[in-house]
């Protein structure tokens, strides 16, 4: 590790970072695709007797990521793909949650091969690597702009209103239901009457009776 740090310290080798590691991958020889449909793993032949075993990495550079088999021991590579999100070199097969198809290339031949993992814990982890490193990439091609920052589309643009209330400033609240208040009126024997006429409070003062009329001479 030190060695290594040196190297990169100088810029004379690509820094890499390792996104996922696969401890035992298998390797399958697989069969011509058939037209308008998908891979099976049952159709690869014997999957207990697999082309070849080693482990996977999934290494980030400048330049993308790319899914390595390789040796356990010695680290030699047995195949490599690059891993293009516009043009995913990885496919799930239809039967299976542990087997893909890998499209690997070689100085400009291409090869498909079948992949398998031990558990489906390894093959999950290996999807959400590659689902991950997808969001990033799409996330650079496009980038937050000042216009686009997290504002609500229906607040108008513009100065904001000052609502405070000035020293000496007041307000009233209409309470809908709230019968108003009765105004004064002038009654007919002279003072001021709070009463209102039954007929809607329209301000008018009531009659008063008649007088009674005077008794009868005999």
């Amino acid at each position: 590790m030190e060695e290594f740090a040196e190297e990169n310290k100088f810029g004379d080798e690509d820094i890499e970072s390792v996104l996922y590691i696969g401890r035992e991958v298998s390797v399958f020889k697989i069969p011509p695709l058939k037209a308008n449909e998908g891979h099976r793993a049952q159709e690869w032949g014997d999957l207990g007797n697999p082309l070849w075993k080693g482990r996977l990495r999934i290494i980030e550079r400048s330049a993308g990521v790319a899914i390595q088999f390789e040796d356990v021991t010695t680290g030699e590579v047995f195949a490599k793909a690059d891993y293009d999100p516009a043009k995913p070199s990885v496919e799930a097969v239809l039967d299976s949650s542990r087997y893909f198809v890998v499209r690997v290339e070689d100085n400009g031949r291409r090869a498909y091969i079948g992949m398998g993992f031990l558990e489906r814990t390894d093959s999950f982890d290996f999807n959400v690597t590659l689902q991950d490193y997808t969001k990033r990439w799409k996330a650079r091609l496009n980038p937050p702009t000042p216009t686009t920052e997290k504002e609500s589309p229906h607040i108008p643009a513009g100065p904001k209103k000052d609502y405070t209330l000035k020293e000496g400033q007041t307000f009233s609240i209409a309470i809908p239901g709230r019968a108003k208040a009765t105004t004064p009126t002038t009654n007919l024997l002279g003072g001021n009457s709070s009463l209102t006429s039954s007929s809607g409070g329209s301000g008018v003062p009531p009659l008063l009776p008649p007088p009674p009329s005077a008794p009868k001479k005999r």
